[in-house]
């Protein structure tokens, strides 16, 4: 398997990872992970838009080739070169701040590596699989910008991924300083209770998920269901008729247990027919 490392195609085997690297030694870094197949980058231009959001946010200097053009040439190369042009494929691009410096960079350069792993389902597919989920409520995500980007930073989510294991759940709810949920451990929330869908906002600290931002786009043109982005309080957890979270691998995961309250799927089972749809007629 190969990878790309600053513009520069290497085997896995032969690349290697300064221990200077600002990502690592500093979580100086974001990344952004797609879903491509056959070749064509799915919601290509939102994913390339909050990159460079995220980059500007971090305040990294972004290089004058980084046009969407360009990266996606990288990634479709990438693919060529590991034989997985005509597989669903997962990428991934890291970029981090370039060496030099401590607390205070020296500059604002970047580095880049773009790395692929094949999927198993070339659309979203609704996993049937219970999946139980508990209040993390040990570590808070801030609200503000800096949480809504993926950053190196994911120590929280992580933390909550370990107590979920440890004690026999799928996942787990996160909460920010004001005890508002905010998403799973890997993904935005949605509650639905009755005709009424929310999601969290941005401000709470959510991340400014791609497929949050598809499914929202879709929502809005229905009649049958009102969205809106307000927060959520965990008491609105266990009165909800259904609960799923989202990303841009898995597309739509239903959450089936909270505690001693089960929900259904109706409209987890509705929309991933829509969200394909949208995906297909995006790379048309």
């Amino acid at each position: 398997m190969n990878v790309f490392i600053n513009g520069e195609i290497q085997s896995i085997e032969n690349s290697s990872l300064n221990l200077n690297n600002r990502g690592y030694t500093y979580g100086d870094g974001l990344f952004e992970t797609l879903r491509v197949i056959n070749s064509k980058i799915m919601f290509w231009e939102s994913h390339y838009f909050r990159l460079m959001s995220s980059m500007r946010i971090l305040r990294m200097h972004i290089p004058m080739e980084f046009s969407p053009e360009f990266l996606e040439e990288k990634i479709i190369e990438l693919i060529k070169a590991n034989d997985l042009e005509k597989a669903p494929v997962r990428v991934r691009i890291n970029i981090h701040r370039s060496e030099g410096g401590y607390y205070i960079p020296e500059d604002n350069t970047i580095g880049y590596i773009i790395s692929t792993r094949p999927l198993d389902n070339a659309f979203f597919t609704l996993n049937d699989k219970p999946c139980e989920v508990e209040l993390f409520k040990d570590h808070y995500i801030q609200s503000g910008m800096l949480s809504t980007i993926k950053s190196n930073n994911k120590l929280v989510n992580i933390l909550a991924g370990v107590y979920a294991k440890e004690n026999d759940f799928d996942n787990c709810f996160l909460i920010n300083e004001k005890k508002s949920v905010l998403e799973v451990t890997n993904g935005n929330i949605f509650v639905i209770k009755g005709s009424a869908i929310k999601t969290p906002p941005l401000s709470d600290g959510c991340l400014n998920g791609i497929i949050r931002k598809q499914l929202i786009e879709i929502l809005k043109k229905t009649e049958d269901y009102t969205i809106t982005e307000e927060s959520i309080s965990p008491f609105e957890l266990q009165k909800a008729d259904e609960i799923f979270y989202t990303n841009a691998i898995q597309g739509i995961q239903s959450i089936t247990k909270y505690r001693k309250k089960t929900y259904t799927n109706t409209l987890a089972k509705n929309l991933i027919g829509k969200l394909n749809a949208k995906a297909r007629l995006v790379e048309v």
